[in-house]
């Protein structure tokens, strides 16, 4: 799995030129339903979460692995290969409840559109219509190489995070201290918000949208050595954005007892503890984090659907060629926005509960990988290894595990 010796300036020009999927695709881990749970994180428990984020983003570098490679040697996406060994019925109830949780993400993604650009002075009533429309014409009416360097630079623009973590000032002795010493509590609240740190991390949408991107960027098994250095390199990313955002909220707004609802407050908080630079980068980031994601989602969605059905789908194909998989996408991005315009929608809850929906729903995906990638008719010499098989195992278990205890202590409360 690794790009072996002799890393020579060719290797290292085929590597960005296959540059892109697990990038993106990791990035668009920190949407606003993302950013909202780790400055909960940070707010409310301050350092105490913080190790959760090594354990999880291994699990995120092995199941995002396991998609692409399925990807590169099957030459298909998951939601088709579900559908050819596991019957269209199991995947039509597969799609109907991936498609429900994307909804929700989709709308939390225009949520944090809308409560971002507030911050900035334009009301949600002329910026959720842009950003729509935006969004809709960037896929409807581009091809893949331009909108995927497009989410490229919207990739690179995370960065801003890391600046408003380095202006928070933070104890970084105590920040190191927490990332090694696991801290864990069995109430409700601190048991959701573990679940949806796993489900906004490693999201079950995640994995049908890098598959399916492996698959229309047309990598073969000859060129994998690149794309796993891609997604590794994706999620090291992520989890330092992750990271940032955790220790800016926890140094600013926990150290002050200031309580949040989501990333908006958050932002706002930020201006007179760490300064009006730090606010508007964390709001920036929100914007950018939010309409990214806004793109990316209803694809996956579209993806996954077209697969799972046996419906024509992808970028490069025209409307007439794919109906079905850009009025899939459309009708995903009126709904999200549309919704979101509505002044009594609770945004919070959609926002935080779409991230628990994806960490309930991440142990039924993962199974379905797991029969796959060890399939040998369908991956060959490229089954998973003992040690990534513990792995990906072990994160559903816990899932699982987690989700009980959930329901258990909630009951009991």
């Amino acid at each position: 799995m690794a790009l072996g010796k002799g890393f020579s300036r060719k290797r290292f020009l085929a590597f960005l030129a296959l540059l892109g999927p697990g990038i993106i695709t990791a990035s668009v881990d920190n949407d606003a339903g993302g950013i909202t749970t780790y400055s909960l994180a940070g707010a409310h428990y301050g350092y105490a979460l913080l190790w959760s984020l090594i354990p999880i983003t291994v699990a995120l570098i092995v199941i995002q692995e396991m998609a692409a490679r399925m990807g590169a040697v099957s030459g298909k996406g998951l939601a088709d290969l579900i559908r050819e060994n596991f019957g269209i019925k199991i995947t039509f109830y597969l799609m109907v409840a991936l498609f429900f949780t994307n909804l929700g993400n989709t709308m939390a993604e225009f949520a944090g559109w809308a409560a971002a650009m507030e911050i900035f002075g334009v009301r949600r009533y002329l910026s959720l219509p842009i950003g729509a429309f935006v969004v809709w014409w960037l896929v409807v009416k581009g091809t893949y190489k331009a909108v995927e360097k497009i989410f490229l630079v919207a990739s690179a623009i995370y960065l801003t995070y890391v600046i408003s973590a380095l202006l928070s000032r933070p104890p970084w002795g105590k920040v190191l201290q927490q990332m090694a010493i696991p801290e864990v509590r069995w109430d409700p609240p601190f048991l959701m918000l573990l679940i949806a740190l796993v489900g906004t991390t490693i999201a079950p949408w995640m994995q049908f949208y890098l598959q399916s991107a492996v698959v229309e960027k047309g990598i073969q098994p000859k060129d994998y050595r690149a794309t796993f250095w891609d997604v590794v390199l994706g999620s090291v990313v992520t989890y330092v954005v992750a990271l940032c955002i955790i220790v800016a909220c926890a140094g600013t707004l926990y150290k002050h007892h200031i309580q949040i609802e989501d990333a908006k407050d958050a932002a706002l908080a930020l201006a007179p503890l760490a300064g009006k630079y730090a606010s508007a980068l964390f709001a920036l980031g929100l914007a950018n984090a939010s309409l990214f994601s806004a793109s990316i989602l209803p694809l996956a969605t579209s993806y996954y659907v077209c697969e799972g059905m046996g419906w024509e789908g992808g970028v490069n194909k025209s409307f007439r060629e794919a109906p079905q998989f850009f009025w899939i996408y459309t009708v995903l991005i009126v709904l999200g926005a549309g919704i979101i315009l509505f002044p009594q929608v609770p945004l919070v809850p959609i926002m935080y509960l779409s991230q628990v929906l994806n960490g309930i729903l991440l142990p039924l995906v993962l199974l379905f990988m797991l029969s796959l990638v060890n399939n040998r008719e369908i991956m060959g010499e490229y089954v998973n290894s003992r040690g990534y098989n513990v792995i990906a195992w072990s994160v559903s278990l816990v899932m699982i595990l987690l989700t009980v205890l959930l329901a258990f202590s909630t009951f009991l409360s």
